[in-house]
C-alpha cells in the first residue's frame, strides 16, 4: 500500500447530544435525557479505534448549568482528547453561569485553534453576538439584537433568536489563523456550531461574509458544523459544509461519524444515522 491509503490520522465527531434530565418532546423528536446512553455508545466505538481527538460541536446540553454535571463524565472514558465547542443550547442556563460555560466544559478560550499534522483546526465561537450568550449588559448582546432586527426588517430566512453571529473581532482572528495556516504550509478545518451553507433557516447571520472569507481561499478544505439536526452537505469554490446530524434526534437511534483524514480527501465513515462521504481536495 502507498502512503496515500493510509490516513494522516482519524479524529470523531459528535454534534447535539443536547443532554437535560427532562420528558422528551415526542412531537420535535427529541429525546434529551437519551443522549447520555448514545453519547456514551460513541465513545464506546471512538476507543476502539486510534483517534487523534474527539470534538463536539456544541449543544453539550439542552438547559441548566447542572446538565454538565451528568454529561461530562461520560467523556472522561474516553481514552483520546476531548474538544468542545458551544452550541446555542450550552447558554440555556441561568445568568450568573453564561460566562462560565467555556471554562466548565474544559475549553481554552470561546474560539480557539490548534494543529495536528499539516492541518489547522480552527475552533469558532458562533455565538458570540446573540441574544442569548452574551452578559445581559454586554455590547453583544445589544448588537446580536440589532442585527437580528435587520435581517428579520429584510425578510431573511435565518433571521431566529436561535440563531447568532462573530463580532467582527472574531472574524479578523478568523481571517488571520487561514494567513497564518496558508504561511505554514497547512489546510485549514474550520468547526463551528451554526451552518452557513447550503442557506437554510438554521445558519449563522452574518453567513454571507464566512462563506465569502472561506471559499476562495484554497487551503480552507472544509466547514464542518452541527445545529441543523437533519444535516446537510454543499461545496462551495472546494471547501466542502458539512453538517452533522443531532445525536438529540430519535429515541434510540445513534449518530456520530469518525473522519479519516489524508493529504488529498477526508472520508467521513458515519455511525448510526450519519451518512457516509468522501471529500476530495
Amino acid at each position: 500500500m502507498s502512503s496515500a491509503d493510509h490516513p494522516l490520522f482519524r479524529f470523531g465527531i459528535i454534534a447535539d447530544p443536547q443532554y437535560a434530565a427532562i420528558e422528551p418532546q415526542v412531537e420535535m423528536g427529541r429525546y434529551y435525557a437519551n443522549s447520555l446512553a448514545k453519547v456514551g455508545a460513541a465513545i464506546e466505538t471512538f476507543n476502539g479505534e486510534e483517534l487523534s481527538f474527539v470534538m463536539t460541536l456544541g449543544d453539550i446540553i439542552d438547559r441548566d448549568f447542572n446538565s454538565f454535571d451528568d454529561i461530562l463524565p461520560v467523556y472522561e472514558k474516553l481514552r483520546h482528547e476531548a474538544h468542545f465547542l458551544l452550541g446555542n443550547h450550552d447558554f440555556g442556563v441561568a445568568p450568573e453561569h453564561l460566562e462560565k460555560v467555556a471554562e466548565r466544559v474544559g475549553m481554552p478560550a470561546p474560539y480557539y485553534s490548534f494543529q495536528r499534522h499539516s492541518f489547522r483546526f480552527i475552533v469558532l465561537n458562533g455565538n458570540e453576538v446573540s441574544t442569548f450568550a452574551p452578559p445581559e449588559d454586554h455590547p453583544h448582546r445589544a448588537l446580536g439584537r440589532e442585527r437580528l432586527a435587520a435581517l428579520l426588517a429584510a425578510g431573511a430566512n435565518n433571521a431566529h433568536e436561535w440563531n447568532a453571529s462573530l463580532s467582527d473581532g472574531q472574524f479578523a482572528w478568523l481571517a488571520g489563523e487561514i494567513e497564518a495556516a496558508k504561511v505554514a504550509g497547512e489546510k485549514v478545518i474550520v468547526m463551528n456550531h451554526f451552518p452557513v451553507y447550503p442557506p437554510c433557516e438554521h445558519d449563522m447571520w452574518d453567513r454571507e461574509r464566512i462563506i465569502a472569507l472561506l471559499s476562495p481561499q484554497q487551503n480552507v478544505v472544509a466547514y464542518l458544523n452541527g445545529h441543523n439536526h437533519v444535516g446537510n452537505y454543499g461545496e462551495v469554490g472546494g471547501c466542502h459544509f458539512v453538517n452533522f446530524k443531532g445525536v438529540v434526534d430519535t429515541e434510540s437511534e445513534n449518530t456520530f461519524a469518525i473522519v479519516d483524514v489524508y493529504a488529498n480527501r477526508m472520508e467521513i465513515r458515519g455511525f448510526g444515522r450519519e451518512d457516509s462521504r468522501t471529500l476530495v481536495y
